[in-house]
């Protein structure tokens, strides 16, 4: 089969990169793509970024499979346009992707589903949202209602900050309580009826070690079954996933950001595709042939089997430019993947572009450099030792993704 995928960061570069080594799939195309994309497939124009344009993409190429990345196309309704023109495409429809694309509608949702999630209130603008702080204790949260690339969100531990965050998100904002316990990233994919779990992920929004600084779109993940128990996988399954997947005939990949709270699990976020960086460490180690799991689930006929999964983790630490999440340079030449790729990990590209010299930076996040291993800690040393070989002015990362994970989980699987 031929398989297009939307998008041109490190999540789709994950998927391109897995999707090629499908025996089932002939060639893999992307729109827009990356220079790592261009390795494993062959990049195209996404002319206006339209739905109507990816769907010229598509036709172009006659291409059996659409797979969208980013949840921007999505809430545009690029799967309601394809399905118009019968083609095949994973993803869910505008209406489902309000799960994302509206965080006040998710969270009412939520509250009227009786699925777990934190108490909040809407408020239309910051005079609202000012009074609305009276409400809560802090700490708490204030999220911009629409699309903000996973930086939307300020966890606010006074009400200096929460006015500060009130001035720098736009309206309208979503007022929540602080949740505490451990944050689990948890995937699924569904055909609007059948549901097949990922294995759990944890992502580390945070900038700076220890989870400080201001959020990101993510400083890197890492995938472990041993995340969460099989009690546990099917509580969520049972209480937040095939409960939001039947109300709204949910197809695609469906992204629920948990809080393992002592009450049990309750549902930060949803997001409408696969997360990124989990992406990156869930393609390291996923073993079941993914593409023609994704034409099943686009024709409606998706068999509820497991997943088959390399047995030791995946991590994946991403390589940012200097100032991200906030003003950054492009146009710095990257040096060092080859030899970061020699020493075992697979270096996915994100913010990146072909200059005159060769790979430079184009984005925020730059690469994902991603490794297994036979256990945690030897899947953490394995990407930390293949990064540290890439070079490229101003670039940071965090030296901590995974490591809580070291002090839960025993040494060896």
């Amino acid at each position: 089969m031929r398989v297009l995928i939307i998008g041109g960061g490190g999540r789709e570069h994950a998927l391109a990169w897995r999707l090629a080594q499908s025996p089932e799939v002939e060639r893999v195309y992307a729109a827009p793509g990356n220079p790592g994309i261009a390795r494993v497939g062959e990049c195209l124009p996404p002319g206006d970024g339209s739905p109507a344009a990816y769907l010229s993409v598509a036709e172009s190429v006659d291409a059996d499979l659409t797979v969208v990345g980013p949840e921007a196309p999505l809430v545009a309704g690029v799967v309601d346009t394809f399905r118009a023109r019968g083609r095949a495409i994973f993803g869910p429809t505008a209406a489902a992707a309000r799960l994302e694309g509206s965080k006040i509608f998710a969270k009412n949702f939520l509250q009227q589903s009786n699925i777990p999630t934190a108490a909040f209130l809407a408020a239309s603008d910051a005079g609202a949202a000012h009074q609305a702080l009276d409400r809560f204790h802090f700490p708490l949260v204030i999220k911009s209602d629409g699309l903000a690339a996973g930086k939307g969100v300020v966890v606010a531990a006074d009400r200096g900050a929460a006015e500060q965050a009130l001035q720098s998100l736009k309206p309208p904002f979503v007022i929540e309580e602080f949740l505490a316990g451990e944050e689990v990233s948890f995937i699924v994919l569904s055909d609007g009826r059948h549901i097949v779990a990922l294995e759990p992920t944890q992502d580390h929004k945070a900038v700076f070690d220890g989870d400080t600084g201001p959020n990101t779109g993510g400083m890197g993940a890492y995938c472990d079954s041993r995340i969460l128990t099989a009690d546990r996988t099917q509580v969520i399954l049972d209480r937040i996933i095939r409960p939001t997947v039947l109300a709204t005939g949910f197809t695609g990949f469906l992204y629920a950001g948990l809080m393992m709270t002592p009450d049990g699990p309750k549902v930060l976020e949803f997001n409408v595709r696969l997360g990124d960086p989990e992406t990156q460490p869930i393609m390291h180690r996923i073993q079941t042939d993914l593409a023609p799991l994704l034409l099943d689930a686009a024709r409606g006929r998706l068999a509820e089997q497991p997943i088959a999964w390399k047995p030791g983790p995946s991590v994946c630490v991403v390589l940012a430019a200097g100032g991200y999440p906030g003003a950054f340079e492009s146009g710095k030449p990257i040096h060092g993947i080859a030899q970061a790729e020699a020493a075992g990990a697979t270096v996915f590209n994100a913010g990146t572009r072909l200059g005159t010299a060769g790979l430079e930076t184009a984005g925020g996040r730059v690469l994902g450099v991603t490794a297994s291993g036979a256990d945690l800690a030897a899947a953490i040393d394995h990407a930390y030792a293949a990064a540290r070989h890439i070079h490229f002015e101003g670039m940071h990362y965090r030296s901590d993704i995974g490591r809580k994970g070291l002090k839960r989980y025993p040494a060896t699987i």
